[in-house]
């Protein structure tokens, strides 16, 4: 499916771009992929990486431009979404810049994908979605649902197919905690919001490929849900620097405890699978569809699948493990 094809990748100079189109040519060989961002600084830095690679371009633009967007998507097959305002913090003080990103741009986005019949879509979501307390959840819960309702403008015309993944902390991301200990741990002491904390911990390599196997499997409207582990914020923070001090600052402003990925409210509609859950639409029934269901086994009504439930979790000595090797990219992107 994705050799040989055109891929359309926004917001794709990031961590998750930068590892999606290194992991993505190396597997697939597609076409070409696309690059479409708004930041020339970002564009330029990661076009030196593959100035020697047809297979690789750029194009500035910003998803709230619908024109543009519609620009971007011409001639291509697919698209992976990743544009987003996501920094908590900064969501809740500029509420209105990340709507206008993050839901005003979702629906730029499918309108676009539909007029040019693109074959599927997949958005990338967020724990933060589920059962969201800030902004950011928030408008990622209102782009995850643009993107499933989407689906029913399709017929015999339009077959564009829209499916989501979503999946928590990225371990060593820009921004994330990780490099933000590793940042501070010379001083001695490190910034702990609150003890109890728990945060899911994915490789980027695992989330692109659920990305992967959504293509391959998707109907139009799932939600994609990786099994991966645990860990409690202290334990991180072991991880990076066992002699650093450990100072309680307080919860920020949008923070939760613990992070949840399937909320009890939509036990109804996942199922669970060898490596993963999916969440099957409900507003067109095709969560009792047994081509959709496949292998899957219905989870119970009383399942809620949260960081600090769940059933594997990561030791301080595997994350060590993990930082030492990837210790020379860990914050850059």
């Amino acid at each position: 499916m994705l050799k040989n094809s055109i891929i359309l990748l926004t917001g794709g100079t990031g961590s998750f771009g930068h590892s999606f189109v290194e992991l993505t040519l190396k597997k697939y060989n597609p076409k070409k992929i696309i690059i479409f961002s708004r930041d020339e600084m970002k564009q330029w830095v990661m076009s030196k990486l593959y100035e020697n690679d047809s297979r690789i371009s750029f194009m500035i633009g910003d998803i709230r431009d619908k024109e543009r967007v519609n620009k971007a998507v011409k001639g291509v097959d697919y698209v992976v979404h990743a544009a987003a305002t996501k920094i908590v913090p900064l969501a809740e003080y500029n509420p209105s810049e990340c709507i206008k990103t993050n839901i005003n741009g979702a629906s730029n986005l499918i309108d676009v994908c539909i007029q040019n019949n693109i074959k599927k879509v997949i958005a990338l979501s967020t724990d933060k979605a589920s059962n969201p307390i800030n902004l950011y959840g928030a408008t990622k819960l209102a782009s995850d649902k643009l993107f499933i309702a989407a689906n029913l403008y399709n017929d015999q015309s339009v077959s564009t197919q829209f499916s989501i993944v979503r999946y928590g902390n990225v371990m060593g991301s820009r921004g994330s905690v990780i490099p933000y200990f590793m940042s501070i741990a010379a001083s001695g002491e490190l910034n702990i919001t609150d003890s109890r904390m728990t945060r899911f911990m994915i490789p980027l390599e695992a989330a692109i490929e659920l990305i992967w196997h959504a293509f391959y499997d998707m109907n139009g409207g799932e939600i994609y849900i990786k099994k991966i582990p645990s860990m409690n914020i202290i334990d991180i923070a072991k991880a990076v620097s066992e002699s650093a001090k450990h100072r309680i600052i307080g919860i920020r402003p949008g923070e939760k405890i613990h992070e949840q990925m399937v909320g009890i409210e939509d036990a109804l509609f996942t199922y669970e699978y060898d490596r993963h859950y999916k969440i099957l639409p409900a507003i067109y029934g095709a969560f009792k569809n047994i081509e959709w269901i496949g292998d899957g086994k219905k989870v119970p009504n009383d399942f809620c699948y949260t960081s600090d439930n769940n059933m594997d979790w990561m030791s301080i000595s595997t994350l060590q493990s993990w930082i030492h090797e990837h210790k020379a990219t860990i914050g850059n992107f």
